[in-house]
Order: C-alpha cells, then structure tokens, then sequence
C-alpha cells in the first residue's frame, strides 16, 4: 500500500506566503498540500487555493481538510470538481466534512434544523451521480435536478473521501465515500474506525480501497503549548494528549507507526498555528519523505 506524506495549512498562513509555500512543496517533491475551510481567518479558500496551487505546479496534488458539503448546492461544487480536474488530471482530492468546527462559522452553511445528516447525505448521493452520469436526473427530499446533461463526468471520477470520528460519520463513509481522512483520533480509535468504515461498506455492497484511510496530525516541534492543549482536550476530554498530538519530531514518528500499524497509510501533517516555516518544511521533507514507498 502506498504510504504518503502531505502538509496541511491553518489558519494562521498568511495570503501573501501561500505561493513560496506552494513552489516551496513542489520543488521539494512532497506528495500533497492541503487546504482547511476556516472562513473567519485569514487564511485562503479551500477552492480558490486548490485552483491557485495547481496551476502553479505540475506535480503537486492538492485537496481540502476538509470542506463543508451541507449548505452548498451539490451540482455546483461538482462544477468546480470537474472543473479543477479536468485542468489538473490526478490531482485534485477533495474531503468533505458535516460542519464547520468553529461555531461561529455554521451558520454560514445553513440545513435544516436537524437534519443536517440526511442533508449530508443526499448531497453526496447527487454529488457522485453529477461526476459520474452523463445525464442527471435527481430527485431527493432536499434536491432536485433534471433530467439533463451534466457535461461533468470525467473518464475516472474523482474520489471523494469524507471526514467524521462518530458511528454515523463511519456508516456514512461506507455508504457514500471512496476515503477517510480522520482527526484527532489516536491509532487504537483510528483502527476501530477504519474497521467500521469497511463493515459499513460491505453491508452496502461496496468496497474501499486498502489504501484510502489517513488522518490528519498536528505537529508541535517545541513542546504542546498550553492553548492547543486545552482546545483539543474539550474536544477528547479524558484522552491521552500524547496520544492525539505530537510534540516533537520524535514523537511524530511513534504515532506514525501506530496508525500505520492501525492500517492507515495517508499523512496530513501541520504545524502548531498552521504556518509552516521554512524549517517545518526543511525538516518534513528530511523526516517523512524517507518513509514514502
């Protein structure tokens, strides 16, 4: 299975680092760059980032961490899919989320009071049939389209890998995703997951490729500050901090391990604040790009 390394962004890149970073990852070879929606930050749009990265490089692959699906029109964001891959072929990996992690920010993506899972997943259902039909013709309880012609469909439709650590986030990915990328999870919660993801699948006659589960880490070189420690222990209260962050390069490894032994094969790694400096890229290309296959 292929194991790959790709460096994730925050919220604290500023606009005017985004190009050196870019030119910075493809010189280097690094596998991928990924791009979180954060949309009270200064940070760039996942979609406009994408298009921005990918027209600067030849090599490069590029994908969101995630994007949010509920809110948007599913035809549309198929749109700009086909659009990016049809431009950059092999390129383009979208991952897509139930809701924003900021609060404050949900409202921007609006569904209907309770029933943002079943929003979730009729938007993928109509999002997979505008990549993959020739004709769309669509009728769901919150969307309808066509009959028409998409002119969407690429010869090999995009995969799109979701997000999500809950049961009905893994019932989901077995039922409408081609991927997982997870977060905040420690390997012994990242194998259950991966497992319930594939039972899923099976009970819905269908089958995800061996290689196609990662989780995304974040890397804090000096030591977990005090601010992040507390953020992510709201979010796992009672887990073991060491086991869902790592706080140094030697550390990183050791959880790399696990969740390889885990059966996960796909990296997102950031650094503490989501700027990568030179020397966070310098040290990840000297430290994971060794251990590619």
């Amino acid at each position: 299975m292929k194991v790959r390394f790709g460096v994730g962004l925050g919220s604290e890149t500023d606009p005017a680092e985004f190009a050196a970073i870019v030119d910075r990852l493809e010189s280097g070879g690094v596998d991928s760059l990924w791009l979180s929606e954060l949309v009270y930050t200064k940070s760039v749009d996942p979609v406009v980032g994408m298009a921005f990265a990918l027209s600067r490089t030849t090599r490069l692959k590029v994908g969101t961490s995630v994007a949010i699906l509920p809110g948007r029109h599913p035809v549309l964001v198929a749109k700009q899919l086909s659009s990016l891959a049809a431009l950059a072929p092999k390129r383009v990996l979208p991952v897509f989320g139930l809701q924003p992690a900021r609060r404050d920010e949900r409202e921007l993506f609006p569904a209907p009071e309770g029933k943002r899972g079943k929003v979730f997943d009729e938007s993928l259902e109509l999002l997979r049939s505008a990549l993959r039909d020739d004709e769309i013709a669509f009728e769901g309880e919150y969307f309808t389209v066509g009959p028409v012609t998409s002119g969407l469909r690429q010869d090999r439709p995009l995969d799109i890998w979701l997000g999500g650590s809950a049961p009905a986030a893994f019932r989901r990915i077995g039922r409408f995703g081609d991927g997982w990328l997870g977060s905040f999870l420690t390997p012994a919660e990242a194998g259950e997951g991966r497992k319930a993801i594939i039972a899923a699948a099976d009970e819905a006659g269908r089958e995800i490729e061996a290689d196609h589960f990662g989780i995304s880490l974040v890397l804090a070189e000096d030591g977990i500050p005090d601010a992040l420690a507390d953020s992510v222990l709201r979010r796992r209260p009672g887990a073991d901090l060491g086991d869902l962050v790592a706080g140094s390069w030697k550390d990183l490894h050791r959880l790399i391990d696990g969740y390889l032994e885990a059966g996960l094969t796909k990296f997102v790694v950031g650094s503490v604040g989501g700027r990568p400096t030179e020397h966070f890229l310098d040290r990840f290309t000297e430290e994971l790009l060794p251990r590619q296959n």
